[in-house]
């Protein structure tokens, strides 16, 4: 991705998100260091839009767990669950985040191992996949979106948080607004 604004800043194990609470008088980030803080920045509205809050959710607890050391898988196991738990406490309605968690619980809960290591790394790994998923995903609504407009010059009024603010990256639909503008479809 380009230096444009983005929502959510990983590399690991730092996690740092743009605070929507400040918008539109300051482009301010915050680090997220553990899943405590992702909580508060869901619960408080400091990350919005569903996939953005999945994902925040999903790299909170990675960052948390890329510090951490486990003797053995079920101690892992126990904590990443119990960390998801709280996690879905942030916002109880939010459909991608409870699939971000049933899809994070099944990954660690399948890995056939005893090292606490290994369930840990699988975690994480996971996370930073459905962080990739997301953006490959918006990019993907934004080209077929764009070529079911056609090429023909065409306005465009949308009125929902569904750019790079609400996502990973991309947008869903301000993506197809983005691609239609790449491809030159757009009347100012």
């Amino acid at each position: 991705m380009s230096a444009r604004l983005q929502a959510i800043k990983w590399e690991r194990p730092h996690l740092t998100i743009l605070n929507q609470l400040a918008l539109p008088h300051s482009s301010e980030y915050i680090e997220i260091s553990d899943a405590r803080a992702g909580h508060y920045a869901i619960s408080s509205m400091q990350t919005r839009g569903a996939p953005a809050i999945a994902i925040v959710a999903a790299l909170s607890l990675a960052a948390e767990l890329s510090t951490m050391h486990f003797d053995t898988s079920a101690s892992a196991r126990t904590h990443i669950h119990m960390q998801l738990d709280y996690l879905a406490t942030s916002r109880p309605t939010a459909v991608n985040l409870f699939d971000a968690i049933t899809k994070l619980k099944h990954a660690v809960d399948t890995t056939i191992t005893d090292n606490g290591q290994v369930v840990r790394d699988t975690y994480v790994q996971m996370a930073e996949r459905m962080l990739d998923a997301d953006v490959k995903d918006n990019m993907a609504i934004g080209e077929h979106g764009a070529q079911l407009i056609g090429n023909d010059k065409v306005r465009v009024l949308t009125h929902c948080n569904t750019g790079t603010l609400a996502t990973a990256g991309y947008g869903t639909a301000l993506g197809i607004v983005r691609s239609l503008h790449a491809q030159g479809s757009l009347d100012r």
